[in-house]
């Protein structure tokens, strides 16, 4: 695999496994145009890479991602019509993602919020600091959680717990995360790297086919219902970007103020 020309997201190999680091530490690692797409070309050539048995992704600095850029927001506010393409991306962002042949582990070292939230979560075995936290805090600022958050949140905790975190963007940190099971494990930030390098090493020196064909049978459902949801979550999504406490979510977080919803 060619790591060239990437320049949102980092690499490292440790033998057959591969670190894939979102590398926008100034912004924690938020999804602008240019990691959005180096992501999506990464899900595209990734599983042609024969060097690669277990794939590791995490995020440089203080977070795993804090998700959408809330300026693009407002560049989508401004101009609706830039939400068509973009929600079709994030489509194929998540099909392609399940379609990933290697295991994937997700070392969530920091904040996972809206998309980051949705790709660590998808994500096959999950590994999360005590102090990171966890939200899709879509609703807070007037959007729907059309971009995964409510395909994967319910097949982990189900559809009452999930409603909670999804209804209110409350967040929830790593520990809690692991004691209901929206992530496989947590550990105290500084014992974090050793105990995913541990498990990714296992991974990594299994076998091989069995674990890719078992990964590919068991997200067979859930590929099916990724899809169906995600056509609504789609049309959903643009709906909201054109209602009057989108926009005011938006203005109030640029402006550091609490919003004021109209319920329009």
């Amino acid at each position: 695999m060619n790591f060239e020309n990437y320049k949102a997201l980092a690499f490292r190999r440790d033998g057959r496994v591969l670190h894939v680091t979102f590398n926008r530490p100034d912004t924690l690692n938020a999804f602008d145009n240019e990691l959005h797409r180096d992501f999506e070309r990464f899900v595209q050539e990734v599983p042609g890479d024969e060097a690669t048995h277990v794939i590791v992704l995490s995020g440089a600095g203080k977070a795993f991602s804090a998700g959408g850029d809330i300026d693009h927001m407002q560049e989508l506010i401004d101009d609706p019509s830039g939400i068509y393409g973009e929600i079709g991306a994030g489509k194929r962002l998540i099909t392609a993602f399940l379609d990933i042949p290697q295991p994937v582990i997700a070392k969530i070292n920091g904040a996972a919020i809206g998309l980051g939230a949705t790709i660590a979560l998808f994500c096959d075995i999950s590994f999360a600091a005590d102090h990171a936290k966890i939200a899709d805090p879509h609703v807070k600022v007037g959007f729907v959680a059309g971009d995964g958050g409510a395909v994967i949140w319910p097949q982990l905790i189900g559809y009452a717990r999930a409603k909670q975190y999804l209804l209110t963007g409350d967040v929830i940190t790593g520990e809690e995360a692991a004691k209901i099971g929206l992530v496989n494990f947590s550990h105290p930030g500084p014992h974090l790297d050793a105990a995913v390098d541990a498990f990714a090493q296992r991974m990594a020196g299994g076998a091989r086919r069995a674990i890719q064909w078992t990964k590919a049978t068991v997200n067979v459902g859930l590929k099916q219902i990724a899809a169906s949801i995600l056509e609504t979550g789609a049309a959903y999504e643009m709906l909201s970007n054109q209602t009057r406490d989108h926009a005011e979510a938006v203005a109030a977080f640029r402006a550091k103020r609490n919003p004021e919803f109209s319920g329009q």
